[in-house]
């Protein structure tokens, strides 16, 4: 089994449908819209006798792409991609980065599928199907979505979640955790770590082990220390994060007592200089402000003692 690839590089726990099950649901899909087409035409028929043969031609023709079209349209869409046949062999229609198609994804898929299963009996579709490796048909090309299963044979089903990481293996890993230099760990791979335990729950088992398996050897090449043997690498990794994330909690927990008993030495010395009288340190006094130069009077012209004429 082959993991799906998006354009951003990021590995999806979905595993392609192929053409044998897709066949199989779409021609479900297409004998319950064949049986509500030729009731829903002979009760009409037989309401409306006075229709002639042009009337009764586009009224079928108008059936036919109601039922084979817009029925498997609106059905795909409030379903988010599971038909009556998908639903019964546990397939979803999903877009190419692995989340939920609408409307314009599952008009386009009507559209083209109209032409190539029902128009030309599914040749192009099975062909497509078959060559692609993904089992994508003309349909899923032009809209970007594609066919999962939901459910994987040989299992129960959908996978369950990863339980927390139980006590007793921290204590048995104590020393070993302990002992792990965790300085060399990029913060990336941190990130790699908690999206995958905490989206484990909705992967297949074989892939999220797989996923668990890669980034265990990556953090045991960083640590230098390999994963034990017989060990769930999940569970290896749930605990070395916990390891992570006690001592973070620790380290703020000891700032924050170092923060607190300087205050409190701060205090205690105050209350002893008070205690025994001592005046508070003064305040710096304020220097006072420049003072306002003026500029100087112009200088008086000696007196002459000439007087003008009264």
């Amino acid at each position: 089994m082959s993991d799906l690839v998006t354009g951003e590089a990021v590995v999806l726990g979905l595993r392609a449908a192929k053409l044998p099950s897709r066949a199989l649901a779409v021609g479900m899909d297409l004998l319950v819209q064949a049986a509500a087409l030729v009731v829903t035409s002979l009760v009409l028929g037989l309401a409306l006798t006075d229709l002639d043969g042009a009337a009764f031609t586009a009224l079928t023709l108008g059936l036919t792409v109601f039922f084979m079209v817009a029925v498997p349209v609106m059905i795909e869409t409030f379903t988010r991609g599971r038909s009556l046949g998908k639903a019964a062999l546990g397939l979803r229609v999903v877009r190419s980065d692995g989340g939920p198609v609408r409307f314009r994804h599952s008009l386009v898929r009507g559209l083209v599928g109209f032409f190539e299963i029902v128009v030309l009996s599914g040749v192009p579709a099975a062909i497509c199907s078959a060559v692609s490796s993904e089992g994508r048909r003309l349909g899923d090309v032009f809209a970007g979505t594609l066919v999962v299963r939901e459910r994987v044979p040989g299992g129960s089903g959908a996978a369950t979640a990863l339980p927390p990481v139980p006590p007793q293996l921290l204590q048995a890993l104590g020393g070993e955790l302990v002992a792990l230099d965790l300085s060399a760990v990029p913060e990336p791979l941190w990130l790699a770590i908690r999206q995958l335990l905490g989206r484990v729950g909705q992967l297949d088992q074989a892939v999220a082990h797989q996923l668990a398996a890669r980034l265990a050897e990556d953090l045991a090449a960083r640590t230098g220390h390999p994963v034990p043997y017989g060990l769930h690498p999940a569970a290896y990794l749930g605990a070395v994060l916990a390891e992570r994330q006690r001592r973070e909690w620790t380290r703020a927990q000891g700032y924050a007592a170092q923060q607190a008993q300087h205050a409190q030495h701060a205090q205690q010395a105050q209350h002893a200089q008070q205690a025994h009288g001592y005046p508070p340190p003064p305040h710096p006094a304020a220097a006072p402000a420049p003072a306002q130069q003026t500029a100087p009077a112009p200088p008086q012209a000696p007196g002459t003692g000439f007087a003008p004429p009264a």
